[in-house]
């Protein structure tokens, strides 16, 4: 057995970090193939540096670019690598380009694709990730399902029930290991002057809020008028691709903007804070771990287990008024 892990961005690094860990304590062929569909530094090597992974033998350099650029380069450079390492297996893990970049180039070269965190849906077809995953999970030899839920959509879906499994989250094992880790090296609160409970957390990157004036706008609104009320702060690491953006939110006092954080930080402020606002997939499932309670903004999520235990909520519409009424609703609510 001769495994590539496959992976691209940050979530990725994160969620492969428990099995990359795996095959390196059971002295298993491995390598490590990198696409840098995430390059900045603070959202790529120094996870690498944090988790304590060995270096990507292969990096790929593909950078930001079209849906149709991102994804062709990928699938020429992904080939001629695999032909030459001749693997026999492939993770990948999620639904970005790079998912479905190596889920494509394996599948035709017959070589077994693993999709880690599969089956997730959000039924949004304008999401190019709902596209990802549906396509993976269609060519996939083996579909590793984070619960029962998901392997029943695979299952309506016609996949063979011989390949699928039910494993559990790795995101859950990343956590656990590393939330002690964070709680000891972290300095982020005193270099933000914040005390425990007494801040929000924001993150927010998807298209559909940042490219769309508007919604950003009444997210960055909402949050100020919530530290108003609260007499709190709001800390946000900013995305690399909203530097344009820097200058609106810098308007509103009561918003902290920072660079990207590592993962120990991003943690530790999740951890801490009195509600956690975002669009991420990944925080949702890590806000539910540490019992945190969320708002999705954002209209469906593909892991409604994390609306299931009470401590997140989805939004009606991209409005002030909705972000600030589901927040009204969440504070008082009791986690399961």
């Amino acid at each position: 057995m001769y495994i590539a892990f496959i992976l691209g961005t940050r979530p990725e690094i994160i969620k492969m970090y428990p099995l990359i860990q795996y095959a390196r304590k059971n002295k298993l062929k491995y390598c490590i193939i990198h696409t840098n569909q995430h390059y900045n530094v603070n959202m790529d090597q120094i996870f690498f540096k944090e988790l304590n992974l060995p270096q990507a033998k292969y990096n790929l350099n593909i950078r930001s670019g079209s849906q149709g650029n991102q994804v062709g380069k990928m699938l020429i450079a992904l080939e001629k690598i695999l032909i030459k390492i001749k693997p026999t297996h492939v993770f990948i893990q999620g639904d970005t380009n790079t998912v479905l970049a190596g889920a494509l180039v394996a599948a035709k070269l017959r070589i077994k694709v693993c999709h880690v965190e599969a089956g997730l849906r959000s039924y949004d077809r304008a999401m190019p990730e709902e596209i990802n995953r549906i396509v993976v999970d269609h060519i996939a030899d083996y579909l590793f399902c984070p619960t029962k839920l998901q392997k029943n959509i695979l299952l309506k879906e016609g996949i063979h029930q011989n390949k699928i499994f039910i494993t559990g989250n790795t995101i859950v094992d990343t956590v656990f290991d590393c939330i002690k880790i964070a709680d000891k090296k972290s300095k982020i609160l005193e270099i933000n002057n914040l005390r425990p409970n007494q801040y929000f957390l924001l993150t927010c990157h998807r298209p559909s809020n940042t490219d769309n004036q508007k919604n950003f706008q009444n997210i960055i609104e909402a949050i100020d008028e919530l530290c108003r009320l609260e007499k709190i702060k709001c800390i946000f690491p900013m995305h690399p691709r909203l530097n344009n953006k820097k200058n609106f939110v810098k308007k509103f006092k009561n918003i902290i903007i920072t660079q990207p954080l590592c993962y120990f930080d991003l943690l530790k402020l999740q951890k801490y804070s009195k509600m956690i606002f975002t669009d991420s997939g990944g925080i949702q499932e890590e806000a539910c771990i540490l019992h945190k309670k969320c708002v999705i903004i954002r209209l469906n999520t593909e892991r409604p287990e994390t609306l299931q235990v009470k401590g997140a909520m989805i939004l009606k519409s991209i409005t002030k008024n909705e972000i600030i009424r589901v927040y009204k609703k969440l504070i008082n609510k009791k986690i399961n």
